[in-house]
């Protein structure tokens, strides 16, 4: 289990008992066959239940973060995706396949290796990887952004999401890195990213094309800064401009900009953004403000409505822990993946013409066993 720096502690980042009450809380929603439903009784999607690995990961629950790649790959469908939802051992919702949902898995695997150093642990569930990062990339237009989802007949629903093609943008960094670190050589996903990320910035017109605009959701806000397609004086820009719009003084981020509803997952999610842009203090106010939403059990409510003084939903998401393990890692560097949604890392080949540096030797990934 890994222990809270003196330095969190000093700053109040974290309560006493933090990692370990929020491990014990994902622990105790895990099924038997590795999945990570939002909540017992709930149901599981593949970008969710990545981020309730990621979070046991960070907390030295390294078995059950592996049991939770494990399931994933067991489940994989041909082309490499997976249905929207799961529950119980069964499909929950056959409607459609999200590409963000499907390419996350390389984020979760990379962070994984990125903590324990396991090659072996790559290897074993490198098919996963880029049979999910060829299924996303096969719906990239030749505008650069990525389609949102397939319907149930496998056909494309063509429009994109500011937000989905944002969190691709780093399951493809990622994805690189594995294939990188494995030694497979993977040029054509290196084209598809700088193709993503001039879409990201350059074209806002390809997002948002056929229903109305998300820009109401603060996702749509910070994502692009926090998954590195935005960086620098430009990331500290994009802040700015809406800050007062999305963040609620001494209470967290709002979800939408026209609600009184702050989320714990989009103040995490914000937090590491802010670190991502220098803006270092600002991340530790936010972060600091969100344990009083942590309950007796470890978990974090997703929610709360200031308007009426309530807890909403009534709900203990695992990804809200998982969430707010993220951004403890990435404010107080509790593992050597703690830079991973704050930076982009890219090897040197790879950097050409994009915004990573070559930081493989700063690493010293040795490929020892973890």
């Amino acid at each position: 289990m890994n222990k809270i720096s003196s330095r969190a502690k000093t700053t109040g980042l974290f309560p006493e008992g933090f990692i370990a009450d929020s491990a014990a809380y994902i622990l105790s929603q895990q099924l038997p066959d590795g999945s990570i439903p939002w909540f017992k009784g709930g149901y599981a999607d593949p970008w969710d239940h990545v981020e309730a690995a990621m979070g046991l990961a960070i907390a030295g629950e390294y078995r059950a973060a592996e049991k939770a790649y494990r399931w994933l790959a067991d489940i994989q469908l041909e082309d490499g995706s997976w249905w929207a939802a799961y529950k119980d051992g069964a499909i929950d919702n056959r409607e459609r396949r999200e590409t963000n949902f499907v390419a996350y898995v390389a984020t979760g695997v990379w962070q994984y290796f990125l903590i324990k150093h396991d090659t072996q642990f790559l290897q074993r569930f490198w098919p996963m990887v880029e049979r999910a990062i060829e299924f996303v990339l096969r719906l990239q237009t030749k505008f650069g952004e990525i389609h949102w989802a397939v319907d149930t007949e496998g056909a494309a629903k063509e429009d994109a999401l500011i937000t989905g093609c944002s969190s691709i943008y780093k399951s493809l960094e990622c994805a690189i890195n594995i294939a990188h670190q494995l030694g497979v050589a993977r040029p054509q996903w290196r084209v598809a990213r700088e193709a993503l990320g001039n879409a990201l910035r350059n074209k806002p017109e390809r997002f948002d094309r056929t229903w109305g605009s998300k820009a109401r959701f603060s996702m749509d806000w910070f994502y692009p800064i926090l998954t590195g397609a935005f960086s620098g004086q430009a990331a500290q820009l994009r802040l700015q401009q809406r800050w007062d719009e999305f963040v609620v003084a001494g209470l967290g981020c709002r979800c939408v900009s026209d609600e009184p509803w702050v989320t714990v997952a989009e103040s995490c999610e914000l937090t590491m953004s802010l670190i991502a842009a220098g803006q270092y203090s600002r991340a530790e106010v936010l972060y600091r403000g969100l344990h009083r939403w942590q309950d007796k059990d470890g978990g974090y409510w997703t929610g709360y409505v200031y308007r009426d003084e309530a807890v909403w939903p009534e709900e203990k998401t695992t990804w809200t822990v998982g969430a707010m393990l993220l951004a403890a890692d990435a404010l107080a560097g509790l593992t050597s993946a703690s830079a991973l949604f704050t930076s982009v890392c890219l090897p040197s080949d790879a950097a050409q013409n994009t915004q990573g540096v070559d930081c493989f030797d700063e690493l010293e990934l040795s490929g020892s066993q973890g």
